[in-house]
């Protein structure tokens, strides 16, 4: 069984304030305290960042039990799984393989029984015509064996015209029954399931540089999140950024939409039109209805709306519920769907993938490759960040730098040095000569005057706490750390 003592031990106060990602860390945390004979992981990977991802892959291997994964991380089941279970239409399918294995099986699988099934259609055409053939045949001769010349006798010995007909009437049921039979027994039709249709637009409009930054920096009061930092972002680039869970990725994307002010210069084209989707579903109306949360001209544009809302599988009998009772994987796809009811210049995208099965996932990706603007990308999932974007922004040693290599290749160095480190992140910025203060440092030096800051250095703490033996000492002293800084986060919240 699923073992997780040391997190239940917890009183249920200590859980408030906790983001997704902090959850997660802490729930991982305990599961390596004892040892159980069965890992039941549903969504692990759900918030976790990329270091975080690495040692959960790095633990699982040396792991000897038994592991029952559910999960839409692609990266994740292609390190961690050897063999692939899918419940489709109430049967399962299995797939020796990992999940490159699974999706390259799966197209031959569907490719052969498609395959099967013309060749199958093509024999029935063949056995319809032939019965048509032959009633015709039977017809004529029952006819014939009837018929009179003009001396007065038969057309034909009478009894061959009998025996003939009868013949034909016994080959027409004979191939019906091979009819039946095929309907029955025969090869059903693969289901094509149903593609969610994204399809993004841009205007393209305005000049060739639509963000700039020079020697920009965010800090709140001792802690810095960055410092110094410049770099460029061209329209039409599909840009990603990469960093640890706390390092200021919100907070910058934030910057580049006007709500968050940093230090140094920051350009943003002011002609650019933005769409931005955030990876929290529940900041929505939830006592909206999901139609009305269109503006809507007239009745070609309500027509125009309800086709893309089908096309993303939102049917009629959603767009009359209020968002509350909308799955999250609804909500996800209707905020999309505003992101696309719109022409951006630019996509900044955080987490889009949230709630999304695998299928929605990788249709989103494809219309996001031939999206024609720009693109800014936030995500823990490294399939879509490698198939999408470009280059990256990077945040490292307390600086946003801008790595001009491809992200494949990018982040396979990464991870190369990040296990022959033994998990260590060498390039974490939690050293106290570094700009950005580790959480326990950051703890001593008075009260937080930001909940910001405090989020930052709750995921920084969460992400070492993740990583400490339950009964060690390190573990309790990140807990007495962890327990000031949320005591600290209630107090910031009532005032």
């Amino acid at each position: 069984m699923l073992g997780n003592r040391a997190v239940h031990s917890w009183e249920d106060q200590r859980f408030d304030g906790l983001s997704g990602g902090e959850r997660t860390k802490l729930a991982l945390a305990g599961v390596w305290a004892e040892s159980p004979d069965l890992l039941i992981l549903d969504e692990p990977t759900n918030h976790l960042d990329f270091q975080g991802t690495s040692w959960l892959i790095s633990e699982l291997k040396g792991y000897k039990g038994t592991i029952i994964i559910i999960s839409h991380d692609r990266y994740f089941l292609d390190k961690t799984v050897d063999r692939i279970l899918e419940l489709e239409d109430g049967r399962l399918e299995e797939y020796k393989g990992n999940y490159s294995y699974y999706r390259r099986e799966k197209e031959k699988r569907y490719q052969a029984s498609l395959h099967a099934y013309q060749i199958q259609e093509e024999y029935k055409k063949r056995l319809n015509d032939q019965i048509r053939q032959l009633k015709g045949w039977s017809g004529k001769a029952h006819r014939e064996s009837t018929k009179v010349d003009s001396a007065g006798n038969k057309m034909g010995t009478k009894e061959y015209k009998r025996v003939k007909a009868k013949k034909l009437d016994r080959a027409v049921k004979s191939k019906l029954k091979r009819l039946e039979r095929l309907k029955v027994e025969g090869v059903e039709k693969p289901k094509v399931y149903g593609r969610v249709k994204f399809a993004f637009e841009s205007e393209g409009k305005g000049g060739k540089s639509i963000i700039d930054a020079r020697g920009i920096g965010k800090a709140f009061g001792d802690r810095t999140l960055f410092a110094d930092s410049s770099f460029y972002i061209q329209r039409g680039e599909r840009i990603g950024i990469f960093g640890q869970n706390g390092c200021g990725k919100t907070t910058l994307i934030k910057a580049f939409m006007g709500q968050e002010s940093l230090s140094g210069s920051l350009f943003v084209s002011p002609g650019v039109r933005i769409g931005y989707v955030c990876q929290d579903v529940h900041d929505m109306t939830e006592d909206t209805r999901a139609l009305d949360m269109f503006e809507v001209a007239d009745r070609r544009q309500l027509g125009l709306l309800r086709t893309l809302l089908a096309n993303m599988g939102l049917r009629e009998q959603h767009l009359q519920k209020q968002v509350s009772d909308l799955s999250l994987g609804e909500r996800t796809r209707l905020k999309l769907a505003k992101l696309i009811y719109h022409d951006y210049d630019l996509l900044i995208l955080d987490e889009p993938t949230n709630h999304l099965d695998l299928q929605a996932r990788e249709q989103l990706e494809e219309a996001l490759s031939q999206y024609e603007g720009t693109i800014i990308l936030v995500t823990h999932d490294r399939y879509m960040l490698e198939q999408i974007c470009e280059k990256l922004l990077v945040f490292k040693n307390g600086i946003i730098r801008r790595i001009e290599q491809e992200p494949k290749a990018y982040l396979k160095a990464y991870e190369t040095s990040y296990q022959e480190s033994g998990g260590a992140d060498k390039e974490d910025i939690s050293k106290d000569h570094k700009p950005g203060l580790a959480a326990d440092k950051a703890s001593k030096t008075g009260p937080m005057e930001d909940e910001i800051l405090l989020d930052h250095e709750l995921a920084r703490v969460l992400a070492r706490l993740s990583m400490a033996k339950a009964d060690s000492q390190e573990y309790q002293d990140l807990d007495d750390q962890y327990q000031d800084l949320l005591a600290r986060k209630k107090a910031l919240r009532k005032k």
